[in-house]
Order: C-alpha cells, then sequence, then structure tokens
C-alpha cells in the first residue's frame, strides 16, 4: 500500500476509538475520494446509518462549481436531512482526513445548516 494510505488508515483508526455515535447524537462520517464526497450519520450503538448525503446526489451534482463548492452544499443537505429526523448535535468524524480544503468546506455547510458538533 502507499505510504499516505497507511498513515490515514492509522489515522482513522485512533479517531474512531474515540468518536463513536448515538441515536441522540449520531457521529458524522466523512468519505472524500478524488471525484466526490460522502457523508453519513451513524448511530455506532446499533449499527446503523440513519442519513447520507453525498457530492453525486442529483440536486448536488447539477449545480456546477469547484469540489470545495460541492462539499458545502454536500454539508448544507445533510444538516436540512438531519433536522427533518430532528438531530440537532453530532460528533465529527473526519476519516482520516485533514481537516482542510473539502472536509473543512462541508463541515461549515453543516454548521451553516443547523448542525452543532
Amino acid at each position: 500500500m502507499d505510504q499516505k494510505l497507511v498513515r490515514r488508515e492509522k489515522i482513522r483508526y485512533r479517531i474512531r476509538k474515540k468518536v463513536a455515535g448515538t441515536a441522540q447524537k449520531p457521529r458524522l462520517s466523512v468519505f472524500r475520494s478524488n471525484t466526490g464526497i460522502y457523508v453519513q450519520l451513524i448511530d455506532d450503538n446499533t449499527g446503523v446509518t440513519l442519513v447520507s448525503a453525498s457530492s453525486m446526489d442529483k440536486d448536488i451534482k447539477a449545480r456546477k462549481g469547484s469540489k470545495v463548492e460541492q462539499s458545502k452544499l454536500v454539508g448544507e443537505a445533510i444538516a436540512r436531512k438531519a433536522a427533518a429526523l430532528e438531530i440537532k448535535t453530532c460528533v465529527f468524524d473526519r476519516g482520516g482526513n485533514l481537516y482542510h480544503g473539502r472536509v473543512k468546506a462541508l463541515a461549515e455547510g453543516a454548521r451553516e445548516g443547523g448542525l452543532q458538533f
């Protein structure tokens, strides 16, 4: 495996040891690929994904813009979906990625949408 990926996996496991979500305060898990960004609200007690959003959703993909702009839209979308389920707070899991660029834009979009973490 590439050294970068190994390092990211170690960081990811270290974060997951400390961060766990419940039904009242789920874990906001971020996965970032080269082409898109995906986010889920997860209840780790039951192992269930409550809500998900991604840059591949039709309404977000239809809007043109940079990956950072799309990430912000994904953050706003997950906040809207969480509000529909009356979820106000969550625990942020950046998935081993640096809190910078697309991950930061997603977090800011979610905060603007009303999600607290």
